[in-house]
């Protein structure tokens, strides 16, 4: 069984981090976001995965040989130009030859893919489409499906408050599915592709679970699957809460919220607090700092004394001592000084 992991693009909405790390490559507790997904194939039996991207990919060199023993094997599709979702999917499909799974490198599930597979095969799907129920399906837009789960329309996003269900971004597809897309060009699945389906008469079924899922997409949707993870909301994986990696170095006389990972190599000085919030490989939270929603980029600095809510630190940046912050967002290497 083989998969296409989505991990091209360019994470606007997670800047300044994602200015020198691509989304998927984050960190999640301890290992990367794509990491996690790529377990999640392995744990269902796929032994082969393809990735594209042309958003800093000599980024991606080292992971890849990160994973050079790990299952799945990796093979590795430079994508000169973004392509978009099916576009870049397209680029894959000459390798494929029978039913493959299509996933979000920064999309977080516990999504049974066994049982969704099983469902697209007893359907004889050309497409199948995990779809989750969500109480507002404003940020998302309604999939609707007939009886026997047939998807007859993609909505736009409702403007009122309205549960229904959605597309978490997981599919089942058939070669023939993406027919008339070809190599090179830039096409999307969800706007263009499952339309076309459907309306060509292709079986497109949807397949409903509860099963976890998250998009990483966002600060506050990063943090979220941050705390999800420490409070054991997705099967398979169980961590201690605070997470401290053992590089880390906290003092005795700080204190640390129950939803705080503190990564390799970080500092956390004397008497500094730090609530719901990440810090990155080599972070440093200075004596008598307060920290809280927040997310300091690798080697990014909170000076001592200093006060910050609801900020996002780039790689190696800095909160000046003595200084107060509010939904501060700090490029790689800059220094915020009130």
């Amino acid at each position: 069984m083989k998969a296409v992991v989505l991990v091209g693009g360019e994470g606007t909405r997670l800047r300044p981090l994602t200015e020198t790390i691509p989304k998927p490559l984050i960190p999640l507790i301890d290992r990367p976001i794509l990491a996690h997904v790529l377990d999640q194939l392995a744990a269902h039996g796929v032994d082969e995965t393809i990735l594209s991207s042309s958003y800093l990919e000599p980024t991606f060199a080292a992971f890849l040989r990160g994973r050079r023993r790990l299952p799945p094997a990796i093979t590795w599709i430079t994508e000169a130009t973004p392509l978009d979702t099916a576009g870049a999917i397209a680029n894959a499909v000459g390798r494929l030859d029978e039913a493959y799974f299509v996933l979000n490198g920064d999309v977080l599930s516990d999504l049974d893919l066994t049982a969704m597979l099983a469902f697209h095969r007893e359907h004889a799907a050309t497409a199948t489409i995990f779809l989750a129920p969500v109480e507002d399906a404003r940020p998302f837009g309604l999939v609707t499906m007939d009886e026997v789960g047939r998807v007859r329309e993609f909505r736009e996003k409702p403007t009122e408050l309205v549960p229904g269900t959605i597309n978490a971004g997981t599919y089942v597809l058939e070669p023939e599915a993406l027919r008339g897309v070809e190599p090179g060009q830039r096409v999307n699945i969800e706007r263009e592709v499952f339309p076309r389906l459907i309306a060509e008469g292709d079986p497109v079924f949807g397949y409903l679970s509860s099963a976890y899922w998250i998009d990483t997409g966002t600060p506050e949707r990063y943090l979220q699957a941050t705390f999800d993870l420490l409070e054991g909301r997705m099967a398979g994986r169980s961590y201690p809460a605070p997470f401290v990696a053992p590089s880390a170095e906290v003092s005795l006389r700080a204190h640390l919220g129950r939803w705080v990972v503190a990564g390799p190599a970080t500092t956390v000085g004397d008497a500094a607090a730090v609530e719901d919030s990440i810090l990155l490989l080599g972070a440093v939270v200075e004596e008598g700092a307060r920290v809280r929603d927040s997310i300091l980029g690798p080697g990014s600095i909170v000076g001592a004394g200093a006060t910050m809510e609801g900020a996002v630190l780039g790689e190696g940046s800095k909160i000046a001592p003595g200084t107060s912050s509010s939904g501060a967002r700090v490029s790689p290497g800059g220094v915020f000084e009130g």
